[in-house]
């Protein structure tokens, strides 16, 4: 059975690669478009449920634009659902992102310049030119320098990145340091590692690395799974993770997660799984390919 999550038909429009396995009124190749705000909800249906977000110059395959609304699909991880159409705009190609928490839009070249907004970790930009310690950015802003890394520079350690988003708020459906949930947080920090990862912890649960037999000892890096909830382990026994207790991204003793997850009923630890050989890439798009997407 297809991942509904997944599937970039919504009834009336469906991408043209899926003719002939479902049913819609129409197949299109689909129009790929980029986020011009610094941070858009992806929600299950216009004004829906919240499942996921874009940050600033994430790429989205417009599928269908209705009533202010786009259907489509995320670049990041292929997921489906609707953005305000608003948000988006013709891309412009990146050459940098961005790799602090969040870094600030300048009118020009000053840090003692009024801020126009804020972006986020992972914001893709198209640098147009260097101005001292800042970059001229595709919509005239100023960034510094020292918050953008080319477009193929990745880290070499999830746990690193995660520990970045340390206290940032818990937010359903966030990957944000505006705020970010549990699999956000194991997504984000895998993506900017060169780790291709889906966005639920039930798709990373299925797909990422190995389980561990039971006897073999948690390491740093390892992924711990209950069901719907994902934490990254710090090292043998520290568990960093998003979560609703603490309503933050925090660290916990393994020992202390476990005992009250189960409390609260959400069952004991599901799996433990180890990271295999990461593949470097650049920051790629993983919708579901058409190869007469423009």
């Amino acid at each position: 059975m297809t991942d509904a999550r997944m599937l970039a038909s919504n009834g009336r429009v469906a991408l043209r690669t899926l003719e002939g396995k479902v049913e819609a009124q129409a197949f299109v190749h689909g129009q790929k478009m980029m986020v011009q705000q610094p941070i858009v909800s992806l929600t299950d249906k216009p004004r829906g449920r919240r499942v996921s977000q874009l940050v600033f110059g994430e790429a989205f395959l417009v599928l269908e634009t209705r009533e202010g609304f786009a259907f489509g699909c995320t670049g990041r991880d292929g997921y489906v659902g609707y953005i305000l159409a608003s948000a988006l705009m013709v891309p412009a190609e990146p050459t940098h992102w961005v790799t602090a928490p969040a870094t600030h839009l300048y009118p020009k070249a000053s840090v003692k310049a009024v801020p126009d907004t804020s972006i986020y970790f992972a914001s893709r930009v198209q640098v147009r030119a260097e101005h001292g310690n800042f970059l001229r950015i595709h919509t005239g802003h100023f960034v510094p320098q020292a918050h953008l890394q080319p477009i193929k520079v990745r880290f070499a350690d999830h746990v690193g990145v995660a520990d970045l988003f340390l206290g940032t708020p818990y937010l359903w459906g966030g990957i944000s340091r505006w705020g970010i949930d549990c699999s956000g947080l194991v997504q984000t920090s895998l993506l900017a590692c060169g780790v291709d990862c889906p966005r639920d912890s039930d798709q990373q649960q299925a797909t990422l690395g190995r389980e561990l037999p039971s006897g073999e000892p948690l390491g740093r890096g390892d992924l711990v799974f209950w069901k719907g909830h994902v934490g990254i382990m710090a090292d043998e026994q520290t568990l960093l993770h998003a979560n609703a207790h603490h309503m933050s991204v925090a660290y916990e003793p393994l020992r202390d997660a476990a005992a009250r997850l189960e409390a609260y009923g959400d069952g004991t630890i599901s799996a433990r799984r180890r990271l295999l050989g990461k593949t470097r890439e650049p920051l790629g798009d993983r919708y579901p390919r058409d190869p007469q997407t423009p």
